[in-house]
């Protein structure tokens, strides 16, 4: 019997789960990747528009922060998920703590010799305020404050559709509720 109603409360809160998702996107404006524009770390602009279709997740990175290891979370998801339909978009960001204070070339050697970085990887942009890059403008219109970066390694995951679905805190790390988050996105159709 005790079996039977732990299946019965999972199965409603997977329920519940689902449903304020689907509830909180319905106001959610998505974005149209053809009209983002962002210099790649390497060299010309990132191909954003064909990110359309596919599950992103957005992250302000930053090479001197005590969350930088989490390249190497962020590098492994994109390994496994990435024939999936899953961008890993890093976009360094010298807002916090001045921690990214090195030029592209310097952060683009610094991720691929230590982390062995092979996900996209923008030029460092400003990401908060008045003066944040137009992406992580639009990305605060649909968080809202609690869902706007605070810190490095702040992610935020947009959905086939364009729309975010949720955001993660740097402090919360590469956990499972990410990945599971990641999975249920990239199993949901445009």
């Amino acid at each position: 019997m005790m079996i039977i109603r732990m299946l019965a409360f999972a199965a409603l809160g997977a329920l519940l789960s689902a449903a304020g998702i689907a509830w909180a996107q319905a106001g959610r404006q998505p974005i149209d990747w053809s009209t983002v524009s962002l210099e790649s770390i390497g060299s010309g602009p990132l191909p954003t528009a064909s990110y359309k279709g596919h599950v992103v997740l957005l992250v302000n990175t930053a090479s001197l922060c005590g969350f930088t290891g989490q390249y190497l979370g962020l590098q492994e998801l994109w390994r496994r998920y990435k024939d999936k339909g899953l961008i890993v978009l890093g976009v360094p960001s010298n807002d916090f703590g001045g921690q990214e204070p090195g030029t592209k070339e310097e952060i683009k050697r610094f991720c691929e010799a230590t982390f062995d970085v092979t996900f996209p990887m923008a030029d460092k942009q400003v990401i908060t305020g008045a003066g944040a890059h137009p992406l992580y403008r639009w990305a605060a219109a649909q968080t809202g404050a609690l869902g706007t970066p605070s810190w490095n390694f702040h992610k935020i995951l947009i959905g086939r559709d364009g729309r975010v679905i949720d955001w993660f805190s740097a402090a919360g790390g590469m956990g499972p509720k990410l990945e599971r988050a990641i999975e249920a996105a990239l199993a949901a159709k445009e």
